[in-house]
Order: C-alpha cells, then structure tokens, then sequence
C-alpha cells in the first residue's frame, strides 16, 4: 500500500511540474506564486516549493526585483532534439501562431495517448466568445470517441485496427457514453478519406472543432490542429476551412528557413 501511495505522489509531482511549464504563454510570459497557485488551485507552500526546485534545475529563472518566475532556454529546448523537423525549425508553432493571427480564433494542436485524445498545444484567441472554450488548456485527455479531434487521429490507424478501438471503448464506457459503433465508424471513414474534421470539439465544453491532420510526412506520429469555436463567433465554416487547410498545406513544403540541402564546410574550423 505505502509503495502504490509513494507511486501516486511521485505521478502528482510530475503532473504539477508539467502543469506550471505548461502556464507560460505569449499572455503568461512570467508568473508569481500566486499566479500558479490561483490558476490551478494549489497549495501555496508546495507550489513555492516546485518552483524553486524548478529554478535549480535551470527550467525557470526568478526575476530578484518582481519576484516573478520566467522559463529558461533550456525547458524550450528540452526533448528539442529528438523531435520532427517541423517541431525543431519553429514550423509548427508558426502554423498555430498564423492561424491564430488570421482569425482571432483559439487553436489548438492535439495528439494520441493510447486512446486518449490529449491537447498537447493551446493557443487562445483574441476575439472568440469565452464561454465557448472556457477550461480548455494544454495537457488536456479525453476518449478519442468523445471528440471531433479525436475521431480525426483515431483514424489514423486504419480501418482494422479502429474497428477493435471502437468495440473496446464502447466495451469500457459509461452507460452515458456509449455510441453507435455504426456511426462513429461512418464519421472516421469520413475523416480518413479527407484529413479533415468537423463538429463537437469535447473537452467538456460546447464548442466546436475544424481540425485538420498535419501532412504524415512531416511528423512521425499523428498531430492535428484545428479551431475551437463557439456559436457566437460568428464563423463561416467554408472560409475557416479554407484557410485552414491553405495554413497546413504550408507546413510541408520547402522554404527558405528549411533548405533542401546543407552545405558542408569541413575546412571551417
């Protein structure tokens, strides 16, 4: 008992670590204590204590005058040098930057955890209606059945493999949350023949989702990003997925911050 117990605390310590480096944003470019502390309604005592450990570590520096935390370069570049190239060059975040810039809509970039749906990137909007995406935040899980994102990655997977997925979610849900295998299968099929999504964005809110799949040649495991809206933003379906679709075009294609081939200059040093 005491070892599953030391298990489950160490598990909460890692959730709390990635909840704080999680925070930081363009809006959240610094935070207090308390800051974190509000956000996430922590103990106060122990969130001191996390950050100041996270300081040590080298992950956040602390700002002497306004006591405020930052992150460091080295928490941007940690596990930097195993990911796709679209991760390392900045494409990525410069795709979900752009989409939010054209239409002050919340983005965000979602990907698979066993049969979880995760937010893995989360971008608010400037102009999009609050109570449409309230709660929403990076780290985020939820069935892949029980969202728009979800539906998009899980078929990803292929029609033998999804069809398996779907007996076993529906096997291990609620009674309130079951489906018809019928349609969830119709809706994949849908997304598999177009790379796109659209309908309930999950997460226990009442918006929507656009999303679409980031080409599979640009990153080694199945990411989607998309738009999170509610009824009042005013949206045009067709133009949004239009500009969608044009942004993740971009992502795969040469420009000239990727160079297709690097010239080597042995006698440089």
């Amino acid at each position: 008992m005491t070892s599953v117990s030391v298990t489950r605390n160490k598990a909460k310590i890692a959730g709390r670590v990635i909840e704080v480096l999680d925070y930081f944003n363009d809006k959240h470019r610094e935070a207090t204590v308390m800051d974190i502390v509000r956000h996430y309604d922590r103990p106060q005592s122990s969130t001191s204590e996390l950050l100041h450990s996270l300081v040590e570590l080298g992950l956040l520096r602390k700002n002497p005058n306004s006591r405020a935390f930052s992150l460091t370069a080295r928490a941007a570049m940690l596990g930097m040098a195993g990911q796709d190239t679209i991760v390392r060059d900045g494409s990525l975040t410069r795709l979900l930057d752009r989409l939010v810039a054209q239409t002050g809509l919340s983005v965000a970039l979602f990907g698979m955890v066993s049969l979880r749906c995760q937010v893995i990137s989360w971008h608010p909007g400037t102009r999009c209606h609050a109570g449409a995406v309230r709660g929403l935040h990076a780290g985020m899980q939820e069935r892949l059945s029980d969202s728009a994102s979800g539906w998009l990655l899980l078929s990803t997977v292929g029609q033998q493999r999804w069809e398996g997925i779907i007996r076993r979610l529906n096997a291990e849900a609620a009674e309130n949350q079951k489906f018809l295998a019928s349609e969830l299968a119709s809706q994949l099929h849908q997304c598999s023949d177009s790379g796109f999504v659209h309908g309930p964005a999950g997460f226990g809110v009442q918006g929507h989702i656009m999303a679409a799949l980031l080409p599979p040649e640009t990153c080694q495991h199945a990411m989607a990003a998309g738009f999170v809206y509610g009824a009042k933003d005013g949206v045009n379906p067709s133009n949004l997925r239009d500009c969608l679709m044009e942004a993740v075009s971009h992502v795969a294609a040469p420009t000239e911050s990727r160079p297709a081939r690097i010239e080597s200059i042995y006698n440089a040093a």
